[in-house]
């Protein structure tokens, strides 16, 4: 029996909240139990150890961003489909900081195919429709999105780009239009 007021779910957010405040390499099952004053024995009805922990929190982080998603995409399509789907992880990374780094917690097979990731995926290939890509050409895509989403907001969050002018707002526009531009003109191969 687990200790009254703790619950698997409870131990989960409080761990993602954990992560935004201390950073996701800083989550432990021991950090856990002192945020409740309580033995880490204590957790184990709930959890395996702190790996579970680890991947019960990208499993929540990627819950949340194919959520936002979704509903940021809802009856756009094109260039506004694009910025809002970029929006989605730009604002999420700076709202959970935590989050953002155990949504790219390494994941079993298993675990991914079952995880919120593949609808991300799927709503990142539902913008692609709208530039008329065929496989592979979508797949590399997905890839080059993930990469320059993923790649600016890391720089952007770790103080790389405010230090000089223009503004990291203006920047982040003119790559979602350079983005936008890339895919609809994407090169044929012979």
């Amino acid at each position: 029996m687990g200790r009254v007021g703790l619950t698997t779910e409870r131990l989960v957010r409080a761990g993602a909240e954990l992560a935004d405040e201390v950073g996701f390499d800083q989550v432990t099952a021991s950090a856990l139990a002192r945020r409740f004053d309580v033995k880490v024995a204590s957790l184990y009805s709930h959890l395996r150890n702190s790996q579970d922990l680890k991947t019960r929190i990208a499993l929540l982080a990627l819950e949340e961003l194919a959520d936002r998603a979704a509903e940021a995409l809802a009856g756009r399509s094109g260039a506004d489909a694009l910025a809002a789907f970029a929006n989605v992880y730009r604002d999420y990374a700076r709202a959970h900081p935590g989050r953002y780094a155990a949504a790219r917690h390494p994941l079993d097979c298993e675990t991914a195919a079952g995880s919120a990731g593949v609808r991300i995926a799927q709503l990142t290939r539902a913008i692609l429709r709208g530039y008329d890509l065929s496989e592979p050409d979508q797949t590399h895509a997905v890839r080059l999105l993930g990469s320059v989403f993923h790649g600016y907001v890391s720089l952007e969050t770790a103080g790389g780009f405010s230090h000089s002018a223009p503004d990291s707002q203006e920047s982040w526009t003119r790559i979602l239009e350079a983005l936008d531009s890339l895919l609809r003109t994407w090169p044929d191969r012979p």
